[in-house]
């Protein structure tokens, strides 16, 4: 099922500001090796749309729990302040290299830091609060990943959730997004929206 019309999502992409250069070629570099559903890709407009949250916000620590190819990271790098962070979290080690081969050529890279592994340990392992977290991992791993950022979230923290409609398959009513999305709907500990960007983008704050 389409999202939203695919001629509005041309004139979305169109009238968007485009991909950075490296951006550009990370996403045709991405389609021609065998690493993955290109369809994992964040996207121009998705990936637009993180960099200006994190630009408005300004936070100094982001989490971004699956890093894939690199793409979102670095779309959210550029977005950072001077000060500000990212520590991105990937379980399948082919990917992390294949990342940090493009990390290493962004002018953001010092800003990006790699941990290879399990998400859940690798959150554990890592000390204070987060000021943005961008969920976009194993879907099963949602609601564990939401219950451990959650508490760690700083006074404004957002966390934003990918993929959140599913193609449209959150209607069928069952399967590990919808889930997701019951379980925050039900938590009076937060508040939320879902914004039918791209796949479904869902921003989540703590009461």
């Amino acid at each position: 099922m389409d999202i939203v019309d695919p001629q509005i999502e041309e004139y979305v992409e169109r009238l968007s500001s485009p991909h950075e250069a490296l951006l550009v070629e990370l996403d045709a570099a991405t389609r021609g090796v065998d690493i993955g559903n290109a369809g994992m890709l964040t996207g121009p407009v998705a990936g637009r749309f993180l960099e200006l949250l994190v630009w408005a916000i300004r936070p100094r620590r982001v989490l971004e729990i699956g890093t894939f190819t690199g793409h979102s990271a670095l779309a959210m790098a550029a977005g950072l302040p001077a000060d500000g962070r990212i520590d991105t979290l990937e379980l399948d080690p082919d990917r992390a290299t294949f990342a940090q081969s493009w990390f290493d050529r962004s002018p953001h890279s010092s800003k990006i830091t790699l941990h290879v592994g399990p998400a859940l340990e690798s959150i554990e392992r890592l000390d204070g609060t987060f000021d943005f977290v961008f969920l976009d991992a194993d879907k099963d791993g949602y609601i564990d990943y939401y219950e451990a950022v959650l508490p760690r979230l700083s006074e404004r923290g957002l966390i934003v959730a990918d993929n959140t409609l599913w193609s449209g398959g959150v209607l069928d009513g069952d399967g590990p997004i919808v889930a997701f999305n019951d379980h925050v709907a039900a938590d009076p500990r937060s508040v939320q929206v879902i914004l039918p960007v791209r796949d479904g983008m869902t921003l989540i704050r703590r009461r």
